[in-house]
This record gives C-alpha cells, sequence and structure tokens, in this order.
C-alpha cells in the first residue's frame, strides 16, 4: 500500500506571509518564528515576502488574492484574536478562519492557518514564542510539508 506524506526538504518557490498588524507584540514574534523556519528548511529571506494587513479579519482577503495571483508556492496567514468582553472575538476568529480554508480551497494552493485564538494576553505570548513553541514556525513548517506534498501528488 503506497503511502504520500510531505516531507521538510528545501521547497522551490516564493512564499507570502500575510501578518495582521492587531496584536502586533504577537504577530511580529509569530512572523519572527515563521521566518527563521524557512530560513532553517533552506528557503531564503529572498524568497520571503511580507504582507502587512490591519487585523486577522482582512487576512483571507489578501491570501486569497496572492493564491489566485499564482506567484507563490504557499501563503501562510499570521494573526492573533483574543477574547475580550464582547461577542467580536467570535466573529473575528471564524470569518479568518473560514476565510483562510476557502482561499486554499479555491485556489488548489497550500494557504495555511497561522491565526492565533487565545482566551487571554499570556496564552499569545505563550504560543509566539515565549513558553510554547512559535506558532509561526509551525506554519513555515506547515507550509513546506504541503507544498512538497503536492509536488509528490503532481508527480506521481
Amino acid at each position: 500500500m503506497p503511502i504520500y506524506e510531505g516531507d521538510f526538504s528545501t521547497p522551490s518557490g516564493r512564499f507570502a506571509i500575510v501578518v495582521s498588524r492587531f496584536n502586533s507584540l504577537v504577530t511580529e514574534a509569530l512572523l519572527a518564528g515563521c521566518r527563521d523556519a524557512f530560513v532553517r528548511h533552506g528557503v531564503g529571506e529572498d524568497r520571503l515576502d511580507v504582507y502587512w494587513v490591519p487585523g486577522s479579519f482582512e487576512v483571507p482577503l489578501v491570501a486569497r488574492k496572492l493564491a489566485e495571483a499564482g506567484g507563490h508556492a504557499s501563503v501562510i496567514c499570521l494573526g492573533c484574536v483574543i477574547r475580550g468582553e464582547t461577542g467580536h472575538y467570535d466573529h473575528v476568529a471564524g470569518q479568518a478562519a473560514g476565510g483562510i480554508l476557502q482561499a486554499g480551497l479555491a485556489t488548489g494552493v497550500p494557504v495555511i492557518f497561522g491565526v492565533l485564538t487565545t482566551e487571554t494576553v499570556e496564552q499569545a505570548l505563550n504560543r509566539s514564542g515565549l513558553k510554547s513553541g512559535n506558532k509561526g514556525g509551525e506554519a513555515a513548517m506547515a507550509a513546506i510539508e504541503m507544498v512538497n506534498l503536492l509536488k509528490t501528488i503532481d508527480d506521481a
């Protein structure tokens, strides 16, 4: 029985990183982790394009536009939504997740969900490199793996 999976060898192509400016203390750390993971896996910073958007709600539109344009092997989406006292969190987090999913499904380009959805600022900081690893780095790894898996599928 054949088994197919992506690996972490250096993929070809350019990578887009869409980053929310809202909660920038967290998102800048996610971006640093993402860049570091790419560089550690042979993807030079000259192959990374960073696009800043106002907030996580705006991430999906830019991600889809970039995926449709075809100039990137993958689009990584980074943001941070922290629960507050109103229902705003649920709307923003849900719409960001759904829009990012749709961008990938509609284009066939790996669009990676790296938007933190946390209950507290402390949780967000922990997931952006303070204690619990860096979810930006994990998003870069997911992009590398998916690009390599899709190449394997295309080559089969």
